[in-house]
């Protein structure tokens, strides 16, 4: 046991990231099954009750130990932690803007809090606002990005020194190499996304999945949003994007999102993607993933 399996609950200190659309429950439940922790997306969730239905469905695919993730960009993310509250949930994550105002609520609630981050400053502030945990998230990540980012190898334990919370390390970790590589670093848990997108669980179109097996160590980029960036593979659009041609504004939101996340129009919308994807060769079974993962 660890502080992080002590926190979670779980066998392993495997969480699993969140990834919008495609953290269905049969993902999530596959993940805590497996020993894991799986954690249901809010970013793109238009309802309340969508997110209780994910929740009651996971809960009839696994007796095992799942959470969520409030984002907090989504403007119904208030109304998001009073459904978790009321259907149970005791640990979710936080990322994608300040949590000052959400904090005090779910501390109200009972539940334990493990917050996102960029920096060490971030991870300072997130210590003295209550956070429970911090997930460092390196720059090598997929998805949404600060404008100041730095490498997991560097943040890592620069967060470590800094805190005596547990400290999870997030991005580029897709293998039991880079499993034992952060608790090298001083994690004592690591965040994993791009890695379980590519199994046989996860509801992402067989193109998304396809993208990943095809990339290389410099198969993504990072486009720019404006307030934040993300990281993507290199397709034929983002190509677009990254060389001015095309705006990126069209390329995240919920119907490009489930045109190319689902349905596998890659002209449609962006597929976010860590650096990690370049070490992806085949599609496992979640419990494959964390069989490997975790046997070092």
């Amino acid at each position: 046991m660890s502080r992080v399996t002590d926190l979670l609950g779980s066998r392993y200190p495997v969480i699993q990231g969140a990834m919008g659309v495609i953290c269905n429950p049969e993902l999530v439940g596959a993940v805590s099954e497996a020993g894991g922790f799986g954690l249901l997306a809010t970013a793109f969730t238009k309802a309340p009750e969508i997110l209780r239905n994910q929740v009651i469905a996971t809960k009839k695919l696994t007796d095992k130990p799942f959470g969520a993730n409030l984002f907090v960009m989504n403007p119904q993310v208030h109304k998001f932690a009073e459904i978790l509250a009321e259907e149970g949930i005791k640990i979710v994550t936080i990322s994608g803007g300040s949590p000052k105002e959400l904090i005090p609520v779910l501390r109200d609630v009972g539940m334990k809090i493990i917050l996102v981050v960029p920096t060490v400053d971030v991870a300072k502030s997130a210590e003295s606002a209550g956070a429970d945990a911090i997930v460092a998230e390196g720059a090598e990540s997929g998805g949404v990005q600060g404008l100041k980012v730095a490498s997991t190898m560097v943040l890592v334990p620069m967060v470590v020194d800094a805190v005596k919370i547990p400290v999870i390390a997030a991005g580029g970790i897709g293998d039991s190499r880079g499993y034992r590589a952060a608790f090298e670093l001083g994690a004592e848990g690591v965040q994993v996304g791009t890695r379980f997108i590519a199994t046989k669980e996860c509801i992402a179109h067989a193109n998304y999945k396809k993208n990943i097996l095809e990339s290389r160590e410099t198969g993504t980029g990072l486009v720019d949003m404006g307030r934040f960036r993300i990281r993507a593979l290199r397709t034929p659009l983002v190509e677009r994007m990254l060389k001015g041609e095309e705006g990126a504004e069209r390329a995240f939101t919920g119907e490009t999102i489930e045109a190319s996340w689902l349905k596998g129009d890659l002209d449609a919308g962006i597929l976010p993607s860590g650096e990690v994807a370049g070490l992806i060769s085949e599609i496992p079974s979640v419990k494959d993933v964390i069989k490997e993962m975790v046997s070092a």
